[in-house]
Order: structure tokens, then sequence, then C-alpha cells
């Protein structure tokens, strides 16, 4: 079968990417189509291998490069664009947009969700509020962006003839928003790059975008009250200044890392700090691998991934209180936990079983559908 996997776009490698890196190892031959590509062509060669993806008309815009959330509306326009009538099988990638391809009664589309477009739909307000756009003309004018990104969002999702969810959280998004059931199959995540290491040292880390949604700022705060403990925090985003000016002298401020830095930080650090409510969670998965117990919401993919008392400790609520409380609970309990036995639970997690899974998935549904 002549096949396509289209993503919503490349901006970095990062969790989505590397399904897509994932569906070109298994789909060797298949042509590659996002909205825009900003991959370094070092990041290129890891996610698509030797193929140069097609890209929208929004390749040539300088702009994207800088803010591509801007062109928000024009998205799904561009997503429409794209003429996939010469494939077989379509698999799309898709946070956003890449799920509203256009495709014909012949050919057969698959679905990996990461998740339903958040801005517009579990996190408009929040997203509104941020940006100052909850009055006047810019307001109304957001609103009604993302009024119309929903209404074709919800369009777009009946072009789909299977979805595969990222985790049970999302599978529950998709049923609530799009009214449709879903395979789940985790994200894929190279354990093997994240070795076991038995000997921790006397600091706690976290390690994300600094953006809202990732709380970090609830993270900073907690160990700010808790000066006798160290904190490191590894990311840059629109959010580091302001949590600095709040967080105290033990908590530090890393900024930027490489994937190898970031690893033996990974490997060093006491336990991992998670407070975001993630559609799934690869770093925290990471972090197991590398030996080092996870401290976690007990909200989202990390609810479904992480095991109270066992691979860690889970909090339920995103207050400093709750992550004070947690950091705690960990201390007394810090002894009952195994490196080794973290190590090997992560490995349910690892690439391989992904790409097994997918390909005998969309193999199933192919068998189905191709032969009617």
């Amino acid at each position: 079968m002549k096949t396509a996997i289209v993503h919503d776009w490349f901006a970095g490698y990062a969790g989505s990417e590397r399904v897509v890196e994932s569906l070109t190892n298994v789909w060797k031959d298949a042509d590659v189509y996002v909205l825009f590509n900003l991959l370094t062509s070092e990041e290129q060669k890891i996610v698509v291998k030797d193929k140069i993806p097609f890209t929208s008309f929004l390749q040539n815009w300088k702009s994207v490069r800088r803010n591509h959330r801007k062109y928000l509306p024009l998205f799904p326009y561009a997503i429409e664009q794209f003429d996939l009538s010469k494939y077989d099988l379509i698999i799309s990638s898709s946070h956003a947009v890449a799920k509203g391809v256009l495709t014909n009664s012949n050919q057969l589309h698959i679905n990996y969700c990461h998740t339903p477009i958040r801005y517009a739909w579990d996190l408009t307000h929040q997203y509104l509020n941020e940006a100052n756009l909850t009055s006047g003309i810019k307001g109304m004018a957001a609103k009604a962006i993302l009024h119309y990104i929903r209404m074709w969002d919800v369009s777009a999702a009946n072009r789909v003839d299977h979805f595969v969810a990222n985790s049970n959280y999302i599978a529950g998004r998709i049923k609530k928003i799009y009214r449709r059931d879903s395979e789940v199959i985790y994200p894929p995540v190279d354990t093997s790059n994240f070795p076991l290491e038995t000997k921790k040292e006397n600091f706690y880390l976290t390690a994300s975008r600094l953006v809202p949604y990732k709380r970090i700022d609830l993270i900073a705060e907690a160990f700010s009250k808790m000066t006798d403990k160290k904190l490191i925090i590894i990311g840059e985003g629109p959010e580091a200044e302001k949590i600095k000016l709040k967080s105290a002298m033990n908590v530090e401020f890393l900024g930027y890392q490489s994937g190898e830095k970031l690893r033996e930080y990974m490997q060093k650090a006491k336990a991992f700090v998670f407070a975001a409510d993630e559609d799934f969670g690869i770093m925290v998965i990471e972090a197991l691998s590398c030996g080092t117990p996870v401290i976690a919401l007990n909200k989202g993919g990390t609810a479904e991934t992480m095991i109270d008392n066992k691979t860690g400790i889970l909090f339920d609520n995103q207050n400093p209180e709750s992550i004070i409380d947690a950091v705690q609970r960990f201390e007394s309990a810090q002894n009952n936990f195994d490196p080794s036995a973290l190590s090997e639970y992560a490995k349910k997690f690892d690439r391989k079983i992904f790409e097994e899974r997918i390909k005998e998935f969309v193999e199933s549904k192919s068998k189905e559908f191709f032969s009617r």
C-alpha cells in the first residue's frame, strides 16, 4: 500500500515528533506531510530519515519560525490543501489539525491522537486569560476564532476511520469531544537512552518548557518553602523570569540543557517532580528508566503510568501544599524505592513495544478495510 504520514508541524524534537520517528521506522517508504518544518538537519534525519517532508505554504513565511501559534486560524485551511489522493493508507499524528486532511472512501485514515486541540477545548479560558484576551475587540476576535476551530475540529474528526489515543486519559477526551471510541497505545520512550544509575545525589529535579500549564511555578513555590531541600529546574520559556523572581535561593535554574546533560541530572536526582495535568508524560518514564522515583500529579496521563508508593509518590491537587506533603511522604519512604525495579518498570513503555503495537493495529484495520 502507498502510505502517507501526516503530522501537524515540526517545531522541535519533542514527544509528538518521536511518534513520527517510530512511524517512519515502521513504514519506511511512507511520504511525510507537515504544515511546516523547523527541525535542524540532524533532528530531521532522526525523525524522517532520508526523506524530505512535504510542507504547506506556511513553510515560506519567515515569521512562522518566530511565533507559529498566531497562524492558528490558517491551520485548518492549510492542512486541507494537501492532495493525498494517490495514497491508500493515511496515518496522521495529531495534537491539532493533522486529522483534518481530506481523504476519499477508498482510503483508510488512522489517527494517532496526542490530544484534541487543548487551546480550543479544555484550556480555552486559561489561554484567553494568559493572553489578556478576555474582553475588548481583540478578545471577541480570539473567542470567535476558537469557536470556528472547535466547529472545524469536530467536523474533521469525522474524517478519521480509526482513532488511537496516547493514553486512557486522552481516550476519554476523544470520547467526550468527538463521541468516538479509540484504541490506547502509549507513545514511544527511548528507555535505552536513559540507563539505570543507582547512586543518587541530594537534589530534586524538574524539567520542562516553562509555560503555564506545566505548573513549574507551583513546584518552585513549594520548594521555596522547604529551604533545606535543593531543587534544580531545567528548561526555558515565557514563565522563566516570573518563576525566578518568586523562588528562594535553594531553587536553581539551569535553563536549556542538552539531552546528554538532562539525562545526567535525571540519573543523579533523588526524585523527579512533575505537576502538570499532562496527556501522557514521557519525561516521567525517562526518569524511571534512570532509576529515579517520580513525585507526580495524580491526574492525566501520569495517574495511569505512575503507581503510588511503588514508582514514586502521587499527589492530588495542583498547589504547593500538596507538593510539600508529597515530598515529605517521599522522604519518609525513599529507601523503599529500588532503582533497578523502577528502571525495569519503565521498559513497559519502550519504543519497540509502541512500534509493534501500532504496526499490528494498522495492519489489522487495513486487512479489514481493503478486503471489503
